[in-house]
Parts: C-alpha cells; sequence; structure tokens
C-alpha cells in the first residue's frame, strides 16, 4: 500500500478539488481492501460463522458507519491543520509489522487489530491529529470485532458462565420452581439444560459492552457524571441480560418442553438478549436524568 508522501508534506489549507480526493484516497482504499479482503474472507468462512464471534461482521459495519458518519466533521476540524507525519509514519510501520506477524503466523489478534492502527496512522498522515480526535470513537469500536485467543476467552468464560447460572437458579427457586444446579448445568423439573458459552461468555459480554458504548456515544450527554455512571453500569446490565437469556430459555424448556427451548435458542435467544440489554440501558439512563435533574434543581435551591 503507498501513500503519496508529496501530498502529505505539501498539505496547505485549501481544500483539494473531489478528483483530487478521489486520486488521493482510492489508491488507500485499494491497498486497505488488497491487504484486509483474504483476511475477512477467512473471517467469514472461520470464527465470524460460529455463534460466539458472529457479532464480529455486525461490530465492522456500525464503524464503518461511524467513520462515514463523522467524516464531513473529520474534513472540517482539520482543514486548518497539517497532516502529521512524524506521529503517523512510526503507526503505520508499526501497523504493517503487526499484520505480517499476525498473518504469517495466523495470530487474529495482531492481523485484525492492526487495522486499527492503519486507519488511525492514514488519518494522520492525510488530515492531522484533530481528524483522528474525530474518528477516535469508530477506531476504538473496532476492538470488539477482534476475535481474542481461546486461552484468554476460556479463562474468563467458565467464571462467568458459573455466575449467570448461579443467579438464574436462585432467582427461579425464589419463584418456587423446581430447579436445582450441577456446576453450568440447570435441572428443572425432568430438564437439564447446559449454559453453554453462547449464552454467557466473554463474547456475549463483549456484544453487549459494544452495544452499550455505541448508544452512549450515539446519545451524546452533557452531563459528565451521566456519561460516566452509564458507561459503569454497562458490565452489570451486560450480566442481568444474560441471566434475563437463561431464565427465558429455561421457563420456555419447562413450560412448553426441550424441543420449544431448542427452538427458541436458536431463533429468538439473540434477540431477547439484545432487548433486555437495551431497555436495560435505557432504563438505566432514565435514572440517571432523573438524578442529574434532581441534583440541579437543588444546586439552584441551595443557590437560592
Amino acid at each position: 500500500m503507498i501513500i503519496n508522501s508529496s501530498i502529505i508534506f505539501n498539505r496547505k489549507n485549501p481544500p483539494a478539488e473531489p478528483r483530487n480526493l478521489m486520486l488521493i484516497w482510492l489508491p488507500i482504499i485499494a491497498g486497505l481492501i488488497v491487504l484486509y479482503l483474504p483476511s475477512l474472507v477467512d473471517l467469514f468462512r472461520g470464527v465470524w460463522s460460529t455463534d460466539q464471534q458472529a457479532h464480529g461482521p455486525i461490530v465492522l459495519s456500525i464503524a464503518c458507519w461511524l467513520i462515514y458518519r463523522k467524516w464531513p466533521e473529520m474534513w472540517h476540524q482539520s482543514e486548518s491543520e497539517p497532516s502529521a507525519p512524524a506521529a503517523g509514519w512510526p503507526i503505520f510501520i508499526f501497523g504493517l509489522i503487526l499484520y505480517v506477524i499476525g498473518r504469517s503466523q495466523e495470530i487474529l489478534l495482531f492481523e485484525i487489530g492492526s487495522v486499527i492502527w492503519l486507519l488511525a496512522a492514514i488519518v494522520l498522515l492525510m488530515r492531522g491529529s484533530r481528524a483522528l480526535k474525530v474518528q477516535w470513537f469508530p477506531l476504538f469500536f473496532m476492538l470488539f470485532m477482534i476475535p481474542l485467543p481461546s486461552a484468554f476467552v476460556d479463562a474468563l468464560t467458565m467464571p462467568m458462565k458459573m455466575a449467570v447460572s448461579y443467579v438464574a437458579e436462585t432467582i427461579l427457586f425464589w419463584f418456587n420452581y423446581p430447579i436445582a444446579r450441577t456446576g453450568v448445568i440447570l435441572q428443572i423439573g425432568q430438564y437439564k439444560l447446559l449454559v453453554a458459552d453462547a449464552c454467557a461468555g466473554l463474547h456475549t459480554l463483549f456484544t453487549l459492552e459494544a452495544l452499550g458504548l455505541l448508544y452512549l456515544n450515539l446519545v451524546r450527554h452533557d452531563s459528565l457524571f451521566r456519561n460516566v455512571a452509564l458507561a459503569i453500569f454497562i458490565v452489570p446490565i451486560s450480566f442481568t441480560a444474560n441471566v434475563i437469556r437463561v431464565m427465558v430459555l429455561t421457563l420456555i424448556t419447562y413450560h412448553f418442553g426441550d424441543e420449544a427451548g431448542q427452538g427458541f435458542l436458536h431463533g429468538f435467544a439473540g434477540m431477547v438478549l439484545f432487548l433486555s440489554a437495551l431497555l436495560l440501558i435505557i432504563g438505566v439512563d432514565s435514572l440517571l436524568q432523573m438524578a442529574v435533574r434532581l441534583r440541579v434543581r437543588s444546586n439552584a435551591l441551595g443557590d437560592a
């Protein structure tokens, strides 16, 4: 992938003509396609075709949409600022090294993660640090599409499944359901259910974290307290959504049989998970809004 350094170092305030912009960006886009099209094909045929990593294409699509959405703002913010080759080239070279190592050694963490470094470097080289500041969230959001090492995932997934199973069992027991638990296996009536990785694993938590952060970025509250508090609450919200998913699956199996439970698992379980998480996020956000308003009123009364 070649970037015309004369264009980078000689770019001044007047914006380039549309035809010149196409000549500048087309080689860059073509270079990225040449680099990452084989990687994307491998992902769609591999980990992205599994239940645990099915969120990868969705995250990539949303990240591309966010970049496109912020493109006019990026262009406007960087019109009066020169490019930043001193910072851009080291990041660009580092990203290329990551890609070469990841692709040659089949390390997806390096191979796919390198695209974030390369895109950040290209923005610095072409438009400067202000442009990168505008596009920071889409690039950060891409972290959620990177497949994590299986050893790391397995080490954290089992404790999470145990916790989700325990909470689901406890709540259903409070409502007098005949339920018992052995590890991550729930037995309700004559049915046994295994809490799988797709129901309460690390990937599911990452997906819900991405959903919460996307909501936070799109809403963009003025209150710093509200933003920080909602970001902190995303973790327990994600856990609660997983518990709701397992409980709903357990109840459907108990009342309608194993066949209905399996049909729900493959058809609507993911929808229930995301709907629960979204409703919880909106509910917590509404409570935080009330808290902010009450604090503003109390401060106003105190000043009066």
